[in-house]
């Protein structure tokens, strides 16, 4: 499977992104859209989307955002506002569609962690452009936990080989781990809220998290629920934050008959 590259305007310059086709083939096939977590990437999903659009035989569309694996990296002077993640669902994501071609499909959105947010954002935006949503591991508010868990992984990145670990899945890996961290650590995110957009969703929706989750409670999850009532809950044990990691064949086996249960012309 080929990577490719598309030019959008963004953020008043021009921003490539790197982007896969899986199973393109299957025209009629339901298209998923996959979209990364916070340190996340193409490379950093490993084999997962090609697995899970195997076990449903679903077309799958992934990339990396701006500043992630060998799409365009941050300026140096670029900082992430609270609303980054608005951001990415209301420009970017829709502006990656219609570069890939995929412009004028409803696809269904598996997002992860800040995916997962970005999938519920753009569910709320543009609920008539999209036939569902599995978010996993999805955060609408911030948690003590999460801001915990993000100060020891700054720790981590400054003084271990996590750096040189997340070389792998980037190009700029300071792009990628800056970016994350120092917006979710700003004094201005701790207010960070998406509970009034969550009422807006209609469409079909899987909020999916571990039991084990290092950076937030089940309170994401069952918050989500509370304000968009048709959503499933799939709450998976001896999970950590990474479901598709830790628990891939439950993960799947959900997604695959959610989408197939709700997925209509």
């Amino acid at each position: 499977m080929t990577i490719e590259f598309a030019d959008i305007a963004w953020n008043g310059r021009s921003v490539r992104l790197e982007y896969r086709w899986i199973g393109r083939e299957r025209r009629e096939a339901p298209l998923v859209v996959f979209l990364h977590e916070g340190l996340g990437s193409i490379a950093a999903w490993r084999d997962y989307p090609l697995n899970l659009c195997e076990a449903g035989g679903f077309r799958g569309l992934v990339y990396s955002r701006p500043g992630y694996g060998r799409s365009t990296p941050r300026a140096s002077d670029e900082r992430w506002a609270p609303d980054y993640l608005h951001r990415q669902a209301r420009e970017v994501l829709p502006a990656l569609l219609q570069a890939a071609g995929a412009g004028a499909e409803k696809p269904w959105l598996f997002g992860h962690s800040d995916g997962g947010t970005i999938a519920l954002l753009y569910a709320a935006s543009l609920p008539d452009a999209l036939k569902g949503a599995i978010v996993v591991a999805p955060h609408y508010f911030v948690e003590d936990k999460g801001v915990v868990g993000i100060a020891e992984a700054k720790t981590a990145y400054e003084t271990t080989d996590f750096r040189d670990r997340l070389s792998t899945y980037h190009v700029d890996p300071d792009s990628a781990f800056y970016g994350w961290c120092n917006a979710w650590l700003s004094p201005q995110f701790r207010d960070w809220n998406i509970e009034e957009e969550l009422s807006a969703i209609r469409c079909p929706l899987l909020a999916v998290q571990g039991d084990e989750d290092e950076y937030a409670t089940m309170q994401q999850i069952d918050g989500i629920k509370a304000r968009a009532p048709q959503t499933e809950l799939l709450k998976i044990p001896a999970c950590r934050h990474s479901p598709h990691r830790d628990q891939p064949e439950i993960l799947t086996r959900a997604t695959v008959d959610f989408i197939r249960e709700n997925d209509s012309a």
